[in-house]
């Protein structure tokens, strides 16, 4: 993700993103939120809920200890929560499959071969451009 997206929701979650200053053998947090930066509005969404209910279930803190891409998918690894915001998460993680992640979009979202991305065709075809130097002649 782009740091100015990352940093921005480090600022705006500091709970939730507490362990970013944590060394790397307690949180993999303080390597990043190792996705494309078109989940951001998945994200930022998933933390908002995520605060508003812990503002109302206090003793259900959320820690995230990892956000990254696997398989084609956000994954938000917590400590702490309980049912419902696991539910938040499976949720925000469904989504992730339907949306780019590179630059957000929800139109012709396909999932690729071999190590899997989420993109849409657009964000396909000029990643496929950058990989086989364009066109033929």
């Amino acid at each position: 993700m782009k740091a100015e997206l990352e940093i921005a929701l480090f600022k705006k979650y500091p709970e939730i993103f507490a362990g970013k200053d944590k060394s790397i053998m307690e949180s993999l947090i303080p390597f990043g939120l190792e996705c494309g930066s078109g989940w951001y509005r998945i994200i930022d969404t998933l933390c908002r809920l995520i605060q508003h209910y812990v503002q109302d279930h206090p003793d259900n803190s959320v820690e995230a200890v990892q956000v990254k891409e696997k398989f084609g998918s956000l994954r938000f690894y917590i400590n702490g929560g309980d049912d419902y915001v696991d539910g938040l998460i499976t949720f925000a993680e469904a989504m992730s499959y339907m949306t780019c992640e590179q630059c957000g979009s929800t139109d012709g979202v396909t999932q690729t071969k071999g190590w899997v991305y989420t993109l849409c065709r657009q964000c396909l075809f000029d990643r496929d451009m950058a990989q086989y130097g364009g066109e033929d002649d």
